[in-house]
């Protein structure tokens, strides 16, 4: 499969060369087709799937079709709700490689900086608006943004805007959307309380996982190291030093434990910096574009701060404070090992540390080898004494769907036939509510970010 096959427009595909993807990964191959039918659609994916383009590539499509506003003033037909400023830039900046040729504009907004050049651009009239909760609801609330003419709803990273407590942002900004939309629902993992506004804010809508939220990826060595609290800097320093590791990603708790981290290894002659919540939007671009041009060879982050951090051929991963949810460490590690390249995640776990990482074994559901080294917790357990990990359960009845043609939605919904006419068609007058079809494929190397 490659994008042409996927009937996206020709500017897009003129932007995809020029960017160098042929492939869509799979969350892209599956998402597209029910994006362009203007079926509302679940996509289950974690960091580095291509999941942006998964929905941007369509969404530039669709508008770029029925580009009604052309010369005059552009409405928003497009949002693109996210949790973090460094995601809403990211997403900004894929919108403008992959839009360059189409003509359409879109903005980005969020909170930590001054809102006037971001009114200024608005009221020149935009297609598609990127923007995290806050912002937006501000914005709205002073008069300078207007939903009446949305067409497509986009939500990014849910179960880390519930980790965020942005929930009830979200939904005072979909309590002002337009009935007749298209809904995107995008998250690594569905908990309880996402899977419910899923519920409430989607039609029928298709579901796409893949990389199910358990796996980590072959390419990536991951290593445990049994540590003392007091002793991890030291052994840090010791790591970076030994292996003459160039680059990496290294995750703290806490802001302030991020902050202290990063004041160490500097006194140590190391590079380093922190990203967190706290600082200011300028400083987190500023540390972030020092890390990406390697003069930075330490990035402290804490888990919030990390989203929206993609950087090519980042070779370590590095958790000072292993998370205490086991989800989160396979969100972590996948930062490296991407595209097939190869990585190392290496993770420090004291006393207090070790049930979080059994609780990584039970769903990773594979040994992490335990390393010694000059620091070692002489009172942990010898890694035979580690639980083995429960053995996969098999997959059964889950189709091979690559390569098969897109399942035919409910309430009318056609198979695409290059024409596209009747796209959105059937959106008028719902009742929005759970149900749709599933597609699950296994993970593959990404492409388009």
């Amino acid at each position: 499969m490659n994008f042409e096959q996927l009937g996206l427009s020709e500017p897009l595909l003129r932007a995809l060369q020029t960017e160098g993807y042929s492939t869509p990964t799979p969350i892209q191959e599956q998402s597209i087709p029910i994006v362009l039918d203007g079926i509302d659609l679940i996509g289950l994916a974690q960091t580095g799937t291509g999941k942006t383009a998964a929905y941007a590539l369509p969404i530039l499509d669709i508008l770029y079709n029925d580009n009604r506003n052309e010369r005059g003033y552009k409405h928003i037909r497009a949002l693109i709700l996210t949790p973090t400023r460094e995601l809403a830039s990211q997403i900004g900046d894929s919108f403008a490689a992959y839009g360059r040729h189409t003509g359409l504009k879109h903005e980005v907004i969020f909170g930590g900086v001054s809102q006037v050049p971001q009114v200024q651009s608005l009221r020149q009239g935009t297609d598609i608006l990127i923007a995290t909760p806050g912002r937006l609801l501000d914005l709205m609330n002073q008069g300078y943004v207007h939903l009446d003419y949305l067409e497509i709803f986009v939500l990014d990273e849910a179960d880390r805007m519930l980790d965020m407590g942005f929930i009830h942002d979200v939904k005072k900004v979909i309590k002002v959307l337009p009935q007749d939309r298209q809904t995107l629902f995008f998250s690594a993992t569905m908990p309880k309380e996402v899977t419910s506004l899923a519920e409430s804010i989607l039609y029928k809508p298709e579901r796409v996982e893949v990389t199910p939220v358990s796996s980590t990826a072959e390419t990536v060595d991951q290593s445990i190291y049994y540590v003392n609290g007091k002793d991890k800097i030291d052994l840090l320093i010791h790591i970076l030093n030994e292996q003459k590791i160039q680059r990496t990603l290294v995750f703290a708790r806490t802001k302030h434990g991020a902050d202290k981290l990063a004041k160490n290894l500097k006194k140590a002659g190391i590079r380093a910096d922190a990203i967190h919540g706290d600082k200011s939007q300028g400083a987190r671009q500023n540390a972030l574009a020092s890390f990406k041009d390697g003069k930075l060879k330490v990035l402290v982050a804490t888990d919030i701060a990390a989203r929206g951090i993609d950087v090519d051929h980042l070779s370590h991963v590095i958790n000072f404070d292993l998370p205490n949810v086991p989800e989160t460490y396979v969100h972590r590690i996948g930062r490296t090992g991407r595209a097939g390249a190869s990585g190392k995640a290496m993770s420090f776990v004291n006393g207090e540390e070790r049930a979080y990482l059994r609780d990584i074994h039970k769903l990773i559901k594979k040994d992490i080898p335990v390393i010694e080294h000059p620091y070692a917790d002489k009172s942990a357990p010898p890694a035979a004494a580690e639980p083995k990990p429960q053995s996969a359960p098999r997959r059964g009845g889950q189709p091979n769907r690559q390569g098969a043609a897109p399942k035919q939605g409910s309430g009318g919904h056609h198979n695409r036939d290059g024409s596209r006419q009747n796209r959105g068609g059937n959106r008028g007058g719902r009742n929005r509510g759970n149900g749709g079809g599933q597609r699950s494929q296994a993970p593959q190397p990404s492409s388009a970010q």
